[in-house]
């Protein structure tokens, strides 16, 4: 999909931690919220967040580079760990206790002690149903309409209109392409 960042252990030591400390305050303030005040913290906490729900509990780590369509809805325990872009279209489903991970380490030993972490961007498509349980890898392209079954570990790109499941995540079958006149009828 995308280039690999690295993270050098001396980047590390040169982050401002403000914004990782005013995220982690909001973040203790959403996951403690009414239904109310949830919506004015979401926008805070997202690069993007249009008409989105979420329940919590939410585990989030650099929201400001995850962007969330329109009427997305994000189930409880979710964690979305950035260091590189996570991008969620419109109308898609994230299920209870889902991992969408955007870093990673070396696999090298000698590169493992160079670099603290490396990270790859996540694009979730349009109108995706991710079940309850699964991770999402990164680098990953989920396309639009697609489902990953509840557990699977999505390591590779899934195709448009493809279900998923298992571990490693592999196709089981190609889903009916949705008729583009009743999709989103919610949105019109």
């Amino acid at each position: 999909m995308s280039e690999t960042i690295y993270y050098h252990f001396s980047d590390l030591e040169s982050i401002d931690p403000t914004p990782f400390i005013a995220e982690h305050a909001l973040l203790k303030q959403f996951n403690n919220s009414t239904h109310d005040e949830r919506s004015k913290l979401i926008q805070a906490l997202f690069a993007k967040a249009e008409q989105v729900t979420i329940y919590p509990p939410l585990y989030l780590s650099r929201g400001w580079e995850v962007e969330l369509g329109r009427k997305v809805m994000i189930n409880l325990g979710v964690s979305i760990l950035g260091g590189a872009p996570i991008r969620i279209g419109d109308h898609s489903l994230i299920g209870p206790h889902v991992q969408i991970i955007s870093v990673s380490h070396p696999v090298d030993p000698t590169e493992r002690q160079q670099y603290a972490f490396t990270a790859k961007p996540v694009r979730i498509g349009s109108n995706v149903w991710i079940g309850a349980g699964a991770i999402i890898c990164p680098g990953v392209c989920i396309g639009d309409h697609s489902v990953v079954g509840a557990g699977a570990v999505v390591t590779r790109d899934v195709p448009r209109c493809t279900l998923v499941g298992g571990n490693p995540a592999r196709i089981i079958r190609t889903l009916k392409e949705p008729d583009p006149a009743t999709l989103y009828l919610d949105s019109q």
